[in-house]
């Protein structure tokens, strides 16, 4: 049986080889929807959600997430902790090589880290490993050149996570012709399963399958695991109307939807067609105040319009049914979500009228800001528009194209928006990702310096039961606070072709399309 896999593993790498750089026929390439282009192809920059789910098939770092949120190696084949918690030593796998065939070494670590932490980057995760985030990484050295030692100004419970986070691309080494002479970013010359092929602007992003891919072998698990494509190329196709992506998925335009509307389930499922995974999201919706509002500044209107809102009937309304309410930034899949994450308070208006009436409110309007690149946002927006007026609060809906509103995020720039984030693998991250100093950072919501104190701690702790102390408090402040308003964690959702094997959605909701290929004979 291993001589028939290695055989089996072989013959499907000599086919890549043959196939990179070639054009590739129609009927071999796995074509996938996203519902916009991407920003860019260089890891954790100038990034969103897109694109950290076509550049993780390009790029690995030295650790990944698995299924379970669980962090594991991934170039590296082991990682040492020092007895004082400050000294991370990983070793590299053995013959490791990036997509132009070059060996990767401790010198292309360290390249790509000293890339990272140039402030001119603009790399996503630059302050969480410089100080003012979960980690400040002192000195990296290369002692031989399978070897990469980190270290820490002190213990986090955090620094591996950070370094797999797929929103800081997930640290992804890549080799120094990703850059060109004057280190200007070109395209990413990585060691994950597939390469950049062709991308043509607002039309698609085209990978071909990486002939040099090392697989580790294992079980393929989140990003970490047996990557091997299995299929020549992989097309991610930009189809911005949802309703255009379902024609084509029926039509068999297109092979894959990594995120279904939910309500398109029931449909999708009872079709012989195509084929529907789902499991439970740990991502969050809601809704986001700024605090610095002339007139949102005062808590006692964010509460007053937190009680006008029906959240369960919100939370139904909006995923169809597939979701809860959950008014925490812990998500329901988590095991810190426990009794006080979970409880959602029920609707009050008159409560809201007398907050309302403390804080002078007159019906002056609040412009609130949502888009339709993700209907689920503009329809929180007009149920919260309606069920706010019966309290007698004025919302006005601006709707704007996604990067926009991505662009006014980062900036503060609003009085109240409708907005998506994706996930965060642990708790201390969730919170981080809405928390933080306005003055360095404009785009998060929560800037109380006890909540911050708070979040920082629970990234040195490491016995769960002491975690959920500090984030039971966490989530009492917050409420508190309401600088914004969960609505949901959802539910991930994925179809395919009926044709389609190994396909597997996760709680992050990215595809992955390593190990997924076209059944033989359909």
């Amino acid at each position: 049986m291993k001589f028939q896999t290695l055989l089996k593993t072989t013959a499907v790498m000599a086919l890549l080889a043959a196939t990179a750089g070639t054009a590739i026929a129609q009927d071999k390439m796995m074509r996938v929807r996203i519902n916009a282009d991407i920003r860019s192809t260089d890891p954790g920059v100038n990034r969103d959600a897109n694109s950290d789910a076509v550049v993780l098939h390009m790029v690995e770092g030295l650790v990944g997430y698995k299924d379970d949120a669980s962090i594991a190696p991934l170039l590296a084949k082991s990682v040492d902790i020092s007895a004082d918690g400050k000294t991370y030593t990983f070793k590299l796998r053995d013959g490791l090589k990036f997509s132009n065939g070059e060996p990767l070494t401790s010198a292309d670590v360290l390249a790509s880290w000293q890339r990272y932490v140039d402030p001119k980057t603009a790399w996503r995760c630059l302050k969480d490993v410089t100080g003012s985030g979960v980690a400040n990484v002192t000195n990296v050295t290369a002692p031989d050149a399978s070897s990469v030692v980190f270290t820490l100004e002190k213990p986090t419970a955090l620094f591996l996570t950070t370094l797999a986070r797929t929103d800081c691309g997930g640290t992804g080494i890549y080799h120094k012709s990703s850059l060109d002479t004057d280190g200007k970013w070109v395209k990413p010359i990585g060691t994950g399963p597939f390469m950049l092929n062709e991308w043509r602007s607002g039309q698609y992003v085209e990978l071909a399958a990486n002939p040099n891919y090392v697989s580790p072998g294992g079980e393929r698990s989140g990003y970490v695991g047996n990557k091997t494509p299995k299929v020549p190329a992989v097309r991610f196709m930009v189809i911005p109307d949802d309703a255009a992506a379902k024609a084509a998925l029926y039509s068999g335009d297109i092979d894959v939807i990594s995120d279904v509307n939910n309500a398109d389930v029931e449909e999708f499922s009872a079709s012989d067609e195509l084929k529907v995974d789902k499991v439970a999201s740990m991502g969050l919706t809601g809704l986001l105040f700024q605090t610095r509002d002339p007139l949102l500044k005062d808590v006692r209107i964010r509460k007053a319009l937190l009680l006008t809102l029906d959240l369960p009937q919100i939370a139904e309304a909006l995923t169809n049914g597939q979701a809860p309410a959950n008014l925490s930034v812990i998500p329901v899949p988590s095991p810190y979500s426990g009794k006080l994450q979970k409880d959602v308070p029920a609707r009050d208006l008159e409560a809201a009228k007398t907050l309302l009436a403390q804080a002078g409110y007159k019906g002056q309007p609040i412009k609130w800001l949502a888009t339709k690149f993700y209907p689920s946002l503009f329809d929180a927006a007009v149920l919260v528009q309606a069920m706010a007026q019966e309290a007698g609060i004025n919302i006005e809906i601006e709707t704007l194209d996604w990067a926009t509103l991505l662009d006014r995020y980062t900036a503060g720039n609003y009085s109240a928006m409708s907005f998506t984030y994706s996930a965060r693998l642990d708790p201390s991250l969730s919170f981080d990702m809405v928390s933080g100093n306005k003055d360095k950072s404009p785009n998060k919501v929560w800037d109380n310096p006890e909540g911050l104190k708070l979040i920082a701690e629970s990234t040195t702790v490491s016995d769960s039961e002491k975690r959920q102390v500090l984030f039971d408090k966490l989530e009492g402040m917050i409420r508190a606070d309401v600088p914004l308003i969960p609505l949901y964690s959802g539910t991930r959702i994925g179809a395919v072709r009926a044709n389609v094997d190994g396909y597997k959605t996760w709680p992050v909701g990215y595809p992955r399309m390593w190990g997924v290929s076209f059944a033989a004979g359909k």
